[in-house]
């Protein structure tokens, strides 16, 4: 049932999975489900709402024009793997990197890694922060992905850092994206970013309209950012 579900909302957002693929989702809904029992990772079980709020949503972030040369994806906050699971899944020849600050889901992404039989994902545990200031993670990557982290002044410090020059940060964002926008303006141009552009998305069978932010990154992020651990979040940049 669960892949007939998956198969027609993947049709009405205008994208077709192979049976490989289906299979692969199949797997990481089941594994968060049971996992779901020891630790906290998604409210979200039932199967179409999985479908729809976790694995479409996830997809909505790719812009196949505008990614037409990425290989290499960072999440920060990934939680149970969301959006990069269901991106690497669509996109396997992706270069994966998932941060998240618990350990006990750190874990369960590299269960799911290997369940998956995915290669070219790694998966750490830190802080944002910490890890944007490792020099084999900062300005690394083609693509920085967030969902639902903190409002995108905050996620715009943790998150550009890890963007390479010419590379992208894609925040995914619910109805009030553009008073976001506003907000981190200045953080923004702090940060290294350059243009901002946003589309607006419309889920399978959801009346709510969200958005996907892109940032460019423009010049490299000054030395001094992102700053300590937990300063983003009690002192956003505006």
């Amino acid at each position: 049932m669960f892949k007939e579900i998956l198969s027609d909302a993947a049709q009405k957002f205008g994208i077709a999975f192979t049976d490989r693929q289906l299979e692969r989702f199949e797997i990481f809904y089941r594994l968060i489900v049971d996992w779901n029992t020891k630790i906290n990772l998604t409210a979200i079980t039932d199967e179409k709402d999985f479908v729809v709020k976790h694995v479409i949503d996830s997809l909505s972030v790719w812009d196949e024009n505008k990614f037409a040369d990425v290989k290499s994806l960072c999440d920060v906050g990934t939680g149970a793997g969301f959006p990069a699971i269901p991106l690497k899944i669509f996109k396997p020849n992706l270069n994966v990197t998932l941060i998240d600050s618990l350990t006990k889901r750190v874990e369960f992404l590299k269960k799911v890694t290997a369940a998956l039989e995915l290669d070219n994902v790694t998966c750490l545990h830190g802080r944002a922060e910490d890890l944007a200031r490792d020099k084999n993670l900062r300005e690394h990557f083609d693509l920085v992905t967030a969902r639902a982290v903190a409002r995108l002044n905050v996620l715009a410090e943790y998150c550009l850092p890890f963007a390479k020059i010419g590379g992208t940060f894609a925040a995914m964002k619910g109805k009030v994206f553009r008073e976001e926008i506003d907000e981190a303006k200045t953080a923004i141009k702090i940060l290294g970013g350059g243009n901002v552009t946003f589309t607006e998305k419309i889920l399978p069978d959801l009346p709510d309209v969200r958005a996907v932010i892109y940032i460019d990154k423009k010049i490299s992020t000054p030395k001094n950012f992102p700053r300590r651990a937990g300063t983003p979040s009690k002192n956003p940049l505006i």
